[in-house]
């Protein structure tokens, strides 16, 4: 898989109207109004308050048989009815990266079901991770999910679920921006 490099840029411009910025874990991001998915070369907006990078990578802590269970019910991203969407930037402690692989592997999905937390919301919600951390971003990780008005509420269950876990307790930093489509630029 080659990395799809994507910026996240907040700021006046982008057909994604902001609804809420939140810190969960640590300092907010600047208040915005709209949001630009920028995928690929091109250029975020000028004048964003602030734009978040990441790539896609290959996947680190899924098995063979998860992989292709994911696969087989996930949606890709754009699709007509998903008007809302959620960018969960998140930095992991230096705890976390002490740790190798394996453990950190058996944090994530045998103690804390993250992939089969969120199989439960599948095909409702599309998502796509991003890596920052070799990027030298501030996040390591960008999540942006995409969902439809009525599937809110399993949305809200998800990152509740995930938000209750061992693996939650290693994020220093967590934001949780929430967005609408409404079309235009201002």
């Amino acid at each position: 898989m080659r990395p799809l490099h994507v910026a996240f840029a907040g700021g006046a411009a982008g057909p994604w109207r902001v609804v809420s910025i939140a810190p969960v874990a640590g300092p907010s991001l600047h208040a915005v109004k709209r949001l630009a998915v920028v995928e690929g070369d091109a250029a975020p907006p000028p004048g964003a308050a602030w734009v978040l990078r990441g790539a896609t990578s290959n996947e680190r802590y899924t098995t063979r048989a998860e992989h292709d269970a994911l696969a087989a019910v996930s949606r890709p991203l754009g699709r007509e009815l998903a008007t809302r969407a959620a960018l969960i930037p998140i930095r992991k402690s230096a705890a976390w990266w002490a740790l190798a692989q394996d453990e950190r592997r058996a944090i994530l999905e045998e103690r804390s079901a993250h992939i089969a937390t969120a199989m439960r919301v599948l095909p409702a919600v599309s998502r796509r991770l991003h890596h920052g951390r070799e990027l030298g971003e501030p996040f390591d990780f960008l999540t942006w999910f995409e969902y439809a008005p009525g599937d809110a509420a399993a949305f809200e269950d998800l990152v509740a679920a995930l938000r209750a876990t061992e693996e939650w307790r290693y994020v220093e930093r967590e934001v949780d921006v929430r967005v609408e489509m409404s079309g235009g630029s201002s």
